[in-house]
C-alpha cells in the first residue's frame, strides 16, 4: 500500500540518501573522513508507520541504487544487550556473504567476491583477541568474520558453552579462571575497544559498497550499551559511506529517557540529527488510506462517510485504521459483493459497531475467535519475542501439558482457570511428565500456522517468524491470564533450558534466563542456587559484550535469588555475583550500589586473594573521582595483607631513592635490553596481584606524592627481574626509563630501559600495556637521545593500539604527545591546525577533558602565530592559570610554555620576562618532557634578552640565570641530546653578543642556522636568522641584517606563522 501524507517525508530522506552518494563521490577523501556525523531519526506514537517510512522512504531506493539497506528491532522487555544493533549487523552480514554472492557481484579491481575480500581484511588487519570479541557481540557475522585463528585464549564455541552450562565435558574450572582472568580489566576499556572494533569492521564493509543503511527500530526500547555503541559509530568521521537511522515512539521518551538524554549530547557535540516527527493521519488522508484498502474511489460518498466514522474512532492512527477494517471483514460487517464487484456494508451497523468497540480490544477479539491450538500457539511465541522460531514454539507446545496451557490462557467470558503447579518445579521438572498428554501434533501446529499467517497476525521465513506489529505480540500475550504470565513465561524458560542443545542455549541465554527471572519468586530454595548461576552466566556474557548496565540487571537477579543464604549455601557464585556486580556498578557509575556490594565482600571471612577482584575495583572507582591518596592507602593496604613488601606513605629523602636504586642496578648489572626481555613470565598469582596494585601506586603517587614513586618502580622492576615478567612490567621499566633519562641525568643507561620496556611488549599477552608503555617511553624517553621527529610515528601508533586495546586514556596522552611535537619540530602551522581541529573533536568524543584543555591551549597559539585570533583561547588560558594561583600544575604550565612561545617569537621581552618570574621552575611540573626541555631554551633567551637591555645588578642576575640554564642544556647536549644543539649555539651566541665577542656571536649564529636547518627546526632556524638580523642591525651592518630579515621572512612564510612575516615587513 501507498503511505498516504507522507511524501514530504520520503523525499527528505531519499535526498539523503542522495547527500550520501554524492558525499562519496565527490572525491574529496578528507573530507569524507572528517565530517561532522549525521543521524536520521523518525519519531512518533505506535501505529503511525514510522518503520514503514524508512523503508519506503530509504529501504527501497536503497536496494535499486546498489546500497545495502539492513535492520534491527529492539523489543519490549527482552534484556539481550546490542539485539537490534546485532540483528541488524546479521543482516548485513547475510546480504553479503550469501545474496550478494547469489547475484555473482565480484570486487572490480581484483575479481575477487566482495565477501572474501571483507573477510580478508579483516584476517589482515585485526587482532584475533577482537575479532573474538565480534564474534561474541555479533554472532550474526561469525562466517564474514572468518574462521578462527588458532590460539589458546580462543576455544571454540562448544568449549565455551560445556564451561559455561553444568554437564558440560570441558572443567567448569578452567572455564571460572580464563572468565576471571578476562574479566580483571573489563570495564570501560572493554567498552571502548568494542566500539572501536565495531567501527573498524563497519569502515570495511561500507568500504566496499555504494553505501549502507542500518536502520534501528524502537529505540525507545533500546539498551545504554546500543545506545553509546550507535553515538560511537555516528561520530566517527571515518565511517563516510554509512547512514546510521533511528525509529522510537515519541511518548515513550520522556526528558529523563537514556534515548533523549544520548540524543541530547549528540547535539552538544555538534553532530547532525534530521528528526522527522510523523503524526497521525489527518482526515483527507484517512479517506484515501481506506479507499485504496477498499479498492474503491475515494471520492466515494460512502467511503468517505466509512473512513470519517473510523477516523474519528482511532484518531487517524494508520494501523488501528486498518485493524478496524479487518475486524469488520472479519465479522461479516463488510463483504465483498461480486455482483457489484466492490465492497459493500450496512453504515448503521457499521457505525454502532465501531461507536462500541474499543481501539485496543480489535486484536484481542480478533485473536479470541482463532482456534483454539492457533491461540495457545500465539500465547508462546508472544512469550519469545517479536522474532521467534517456529521450532522453539514447537518445543514448548510438545513439552507442555493441555491442562497447564488451558490453565493459562485467559478467559474473555469470565476469569482464568487456575495453573496447576502441585510439587513439580519450574526449574528441574522432567519433561516426562507432560509427555502423555502434550497439545497438539505436526499437522495441527501446521493448521495453526497458516492460519495466523493467513490471518495477517505472523509473517512466516522458513524456520523464522515475526509478528507483524508490537501490538499484535501485544494483543497475543493478552490471552494469557494476567495472575498466570509470570509462571507462564518461567515455564517455557524452563522447557527451553531443558531441551535445548548447549550451543543454542548460549546462543539464546538471555533469552531464555529472561523467561526464568519471570517465575523467580515462584521457585524453591533448592532451585535458587541455578537460577543464580544463570544469572551469573548472563552476567558475565553481557560483560563480555560491554553491556554493564545490562550485566548490572542479571547480577542483582542472581543475588536475590541466593537471598540471605548465598554466603553460606553457594559461597563461589555469591562471590562472583557480588565482585562482577561491583565492577558492572562501578562502570555505569552506580558508585553506591558498587560501594555496599564491595563492603559485603570485604567485610567476610574470605581469603585475601578472593578479595582482590573487589578492591581493585575499589582502587580504580578512587582514581576515577581524583582521591589519588585514598587509592595510595587501599593499595598499600592490600600489599600489605598479601604480605609483600610495602613501602611507608611519605616523602623518600634522597639517600633512600640513591640506595633502592643501587640495588636495582646491581639487580641490572651486564643485562641488557634482551636480556631483560627474555626473562621468564610470573607465575605466582599474589605477587601479580601485588604488581597490579603497585601500577595504580605509581599513577596516584605521581599526581600526590612523586617523592615516593621512585621507590615503587624500583620495587616492580625488581620483581620482574626477581620472580619474572607480568603485565606490569613494561610500564615498570617505562617509568625506570623516565627517571633515569630525567631526574638521574643518565639519558643513555634509560634509552636500554626505555628498549627493554618496548621488547617486553613483544611477548604474548603483553598488548594491554603497549599504548601505556609507548606514551611512556616516546614522550618521555627517546628524545633524550635521539631525533624528535623519530617520535612522531611511534606516538600515532600508540594512539591506534590504545584505541584497538580500549585503552583510551593512554591512546589520547600519545595523541597530544604527538601534536606538540609536531608544533616543536616546525611542521607547517596549518597543517598542525586543522590536525589539532580534528583532535578537538576526537577528545570530546572520547570525554578527555584534560587533554582536550592542552590541544585547545596549542590551537589558540598556533592561531595567534597564523595571525588568525590574537585573543585565541585567552579566556581559558586565564581561567587555568587563576585555578593554579596557589598551586601551579601540569596544565598551568603548558599555559606557560606556549604563552613565552608567542611571547619570545613576536620579540615581545618583558612580557616574556614577567611570565618566566611568575611561572617558577616549571620542569617540576613536566618532568622528562621535551616541553620542560623547550621551556628552558626560551627561558634562557628571555634572560639574555632582558640582561642585553639591562645594567648593574640586574644585568648580572639575569646573566647568572641564563647562565645556569645554558649549563643545563650544554650537558644535555653533551649526553647526545641531538634535538637542543641548535639551542646551544642561538644561547651561545647571545652571550658572546652580551660580552661584545662579535666573532663569536657570527660563528654561533651560523651555527645555530645550520644546525637548526639540518636537524629540520624550521621555526627555529627563523628565530635564528631574526636575532642575527638584530645583531647585524645592531653593528650596523645593513648588507648582513637585510640577508638574515629576508631568510627569517623566508622561513616563517613556509611554516605559515603569517603574523610574524607582516611584523618583518
Amino acid at each position: 500500500m501507498q503511505l498516504h501524507g507522507r511524501d514530504d517525508d520520503i523525499k527528505l530522506l531519499r535526498s539523503k540518501l542522495r547527500a550520501l552518494a554524492e558525499k562519496n563521490d565527490s572525491g574529496d577523501e578528507d573530507a569524507a573522513k572528517n565530517h561532522v556525523g549525521e543521524m536520521i531519526l523518525v519519531s512518533g506514537t505506535s501505529g503511525t508507520g514510522k518503520s514503514a517510512l524508512i523503508h519506503k522512504g530509504l529501504g527501497n531506493p536503497a536496494a535499486k541504487s546498489g546500497y545495502i539497506f539492513a535492520s534491527g528491532k529492539f523489543e519490549d522487555n527482552i534484556l539481550r544487550p546490542l539485539s537490534a544493533f546485532s540483528d541488524a549487523m546479521t543482516r548485513l552480514a547475510r546480504y553479503i556473504t550469501v545474496e550478494h554472492n547469489k547475484k555473482g557481484k565480484l570486487s572490480s579491481s581484483e575479481g575477487t567476491s566482495i565477501s572474501t575480500l571483507i573477510r580478508n581484511k579483516i584476517q589482515d588487519e585485526f587482532e584475533e583477541e577482537d575479532v573474538e570479541q565480534l564474534r561474541r557481540v555479533l554472532p550474526g557475522c561469525a562466517e564474514l568474520l572468518g574462521a578462527r585463528r588458532s590460539s589458546l585464549f580462543c576455544p571454540s564455541s562448544k568449549a565455551d558453552a560445556a564451561t559455561h552450562f553444568p554437564g558440560g565435558s570441558t572443567d567448569s574450572q578452567l572455564g571460572d579462571v580464563k572468565r576471571r582472568a578476562s574479566l580483571t580489566l573489563a570495564g570501560k576499556e572493554s567498552i571502548a575497544r568494542m566500539h572501536y572494533a565495531v567501527r573498524r569492521l563497519l569502515k570495511i564493509i561500507s568500504s566496499q559498497f555504494k553505501g549502507v543503511v542500518l536502520f534501528i527500530d524502537d529505540l525507545q526500547w533500546s539498551d545504554v550499551a546500543t545506545l553509546d555503541l550507535l553515538k560511537s559509530i555516528v561520530l566517527d568521521g571515518e565511517i563516510s559511506r554509512l547512514l546510521i537511522v533511528g525509529a522510537y515512539r515519541e511518548d515513550e521518551v520522556p526528558d529523563h529517557h537514556p534515548l533523549a538524554f544520548h540524543i541530547r549530547e549528540l547535539e552538544q557535540i555538534n553532530a547532525t540529527i534530521t528528526k522527522i516527527k510523523i503524526d497521525n493521519l489527518s482526515v483527507n488522508y484517512a479517506i484515501p488510506l481506506v479507499a485504496e484498502a477498499l479498492g474503491m474511489d475515494d471520492d466515494d460518498s460512502k467511503v468517505k462517510l466509512l473512513a470519517e466514522t473510523i477516523h474519528r474512532k482511532t484518531g487517524g492512527n494508520p494501523f488501528f485504521m486498518l485493524m478496524f477494517l479487518r475486524s469488520l471483514c472479519d465479522e461479516k460487517l463488510l463483504q465483498y459483493n461480486f455482483g457489484v464487484m466492490k465492497w459493500t456494508w450496512d453504515d448503521c451497523v457499521v457505525n454502532s459497531k465501531i461507536v462500541t468497540e474499543n481501539v485496543a480490544s480489535v486484536l484481542v477479539n480478533k485473536m479470541n475467535r482463532l482456534q483454539e491450538e492457533t491461540k495457545r500457539m500465539l500465547m508462546v511465541a508472544s512469550c519469545l519475542g517479536a522474532t521467534f522460531g517456529l521450532s522453539a514454539v514447537m518445543e514448548v507446545m510438545k513439552n507442555i501439558s493441555r491442562v497447564e496451557m488451558k490453565g493459562s490462557m485467559r478467559s474473555f467470558s469470565g476469569t482464568a482457570a487456575t495453573m496447576e503447579t502441585s510439587s513439580t518445579s519450574l526449574l528441574s521438572s522432567d519433561l516426562a511428565n507432560y509427555s502423555t498428554d502434550r497439545d497438539g501434533s505436526d499437522s495441527s501446529y501446521a493448521s495453526s500456522i497458516e492460519e495466523f499467517e493467513g490471518e495477517g497476525l505472523c509473517e512466516v521465513d522458513d524456520e523464522e517468524c515475526r509478528f507483524m506489529h508490537d501490538q499484535i505480540q501485544s494483543a497475543a500475550f493478552e490471552l494469557i491470564s494476567p495472575d498466570q504470565r509470570d509462571s507462564f513465561r518461567g515455564r517455557i524458560g524452563s522447557i527451553l533450558l531443558q531441551s535445548l542443545p548447549l550451543e543454542e542455549l548460549e546462543a539464546s541465554l538471555f533469552e531464555v534466563v529472561d523467561l526464568l527471572n519471570c517465575a523467580a519468586s515462584q521457585i524453591i530454595d533448592e532451585e535458587r542456587d541455578e537460577l543464580a548461576r544463570m544469572n551469573l552466566r548472563a552476567g558475565i556474557k553481557a560483560s563480555e559484550n560491554a553491556a554493564f548496565d545490562t550485566a548490572k540487571v542479571y547480577f542483582k537477579t542472581g543475588r536475590d535469588a541466593l537471598g540471605p543464604r548465598g554466603w553460606e549455601g553457594d559461597y563461589s557464585t555469591m562471590l562472583d555475583l557480588c565482585s562482577d556486580g561491583a565492577n558492572a556498578c562501578f562502570v555505569t557509575g552506580d558508585f553506591e550500589s558498587m560501594n555496599e556490594l564491595i563492603d559485603e565482600v570485604l567485610s567476610k571471612d574470605v581469603d585475601t586473594k578472593e578479595k582482590y577482584r573487589v578492591s581493585e575495583i575499589k582502587v580504580k572507582s578512587l582514581i576515577a573521582v581524583g582521591k589519588f591518596n585514598e587509592v595510595i592507602n587501599v593499595a598499600l593496604d592490600f600489599r600489605r595483607q598479601l604480605g609483600l613488601p610495602t613501602p611507608q606513605k611519605k616523602p623518600a629523602s634522597k639517600f633512600t631513592i640513591m640506595k633502592e636504586y643501587i640495588r636495582v642496578k646491581k639487580l641490572l648489572k651486564n643485562k641488557t635490553a634482551e636480556d631483560i626481555a627474555n626473562l621468564p613470565e610470573l607465575d605466582d598469582e599474589l605477587y601479580k596481584m601485588g604488581e597490579r596494585m603497585n601500577e595504580y601506586l605509581a599513577s596516584s603517587l605521581y599526581h600526590v606524592e612523586p617523592k615516593m614513586l621512585p621507590l615503587i618502580v624500583f620495587q616492580m622492576v625488581t620483581t620482574s627481574l626477581k620472580h619474572g615478567l607480568n603485565s606490569s612490567s613494561s610500564s615498570a621499566f617505562a617509568v625506570l626509563a623516565l627517571l633515569l633519562c630525567g631526574p638521574f641525568g643518565k639519558p643513555h643507561e634509560g634509552r636500554e630501559m626505555a628498549k627493554a620496556a618496548e621488547l617486553i611488549l613483544e611477548r604474548p599477552g603483553m598488548r594491554s600495556s603497549m599504548s601505556y608503555t609507548i606514551f611512556l617511553t616516546h614522550t618521555y624517553c627517546h628524545h633524550w637521545t635521539s631525533p624528535l621527529q623519530d617520535t612522531i610515528a611511534p606516538l600515532l601508533k600508540g594512539y591506534q593500539v590504545g584505541l584497538e586495546i580500549g585503552d583510551t586514556d593512554s591512546a589520547c596522552y600519545c595523541l597530544v604527545g604527538r601534536m606538540y611535537y609536531l608544533f616543536f619540530t616546525g611542521r607547517s602551522l596549518d597543517s598542525i591546525q586543522k590536525e589539532l581541529e580534528a583532535t578537538i573533536r576526537v577528545l570530546t568524543q572520547l570525554k578527555q577533558d584534560e587533554n582536550k584543555l592542552k590541544i585547545i591551549i596549542l590551537l589558540a597559539t598556533v592561531k595567534k602565530l597564523r595571525g588568525l585570533d590574537a585573543e585565541a583561547g585567552d579566556e581559558i588560558t586565564d581561567t587555568i592559570l587563576a585555578s593554579a594561583a596557589e598551586t601551579r600544575n601540569n596544565l598551568s604550565a603548558h599555559v606557560d610554555l606556549t604563552n613565552l612561545e608567542v611571547f619570545v617569537f613576536f620579540q615581545q621581552w618583558g612580557e616574556a620576562l614577567e611570565l618566566a618570574r611568575k611561572a617558577g621552575n616549571i620542569r617540576l611540573l613536566l618532568p622528562s618532557l621535551f616541553a620542560s626541555v623547550r621551556y628552558t631554551f626560551l627561558e634562557a633567551l628571555t634572560y639574555l634578552k632582558a640582561a642585553q637591555s639591562l645594567s648593574g645588578w640586574k644585568k648580572r642576575q639575569m646573566k647568572k640565570c641564563a647562565h645556569k640554564l645554558l649549563q643545563l642544556i650544554r650537558g644535555w647536549a653533551k649526553n647526545g641530546n641531538v634535538n637542543v644543539v641548535h639551542y646551544l649555539y642561538i644561547l651561545e651566541a647571545e652571550f658572546a653578543v652580551l660580552h661584545g665577542k662579535n666573532e663569536k656571536a657570527k660563528k654561533s649564529f651560523n651555527t645555530a642556522i645550520s644546525t637548526s636547518s639540518r636537524n629540520g627546526f624550521l621555526q627555529d632556524r627563523a628565530l635564528a636568522h631574526e636575532l642575527a638580523s638584530a645583531y647585524f642591525k645592531a653593528q650596523g651592518d645593513d648588507y648582513w641584517r637585510n640577508y638574515h630579515i629576508e631568510c627569517a621572512r623566508t622561513c616563517y612564510q613556509e611554516w605559515g606563522c603569517s603574523e610574524k612575516v607582516v611584523q618583518l615587513m
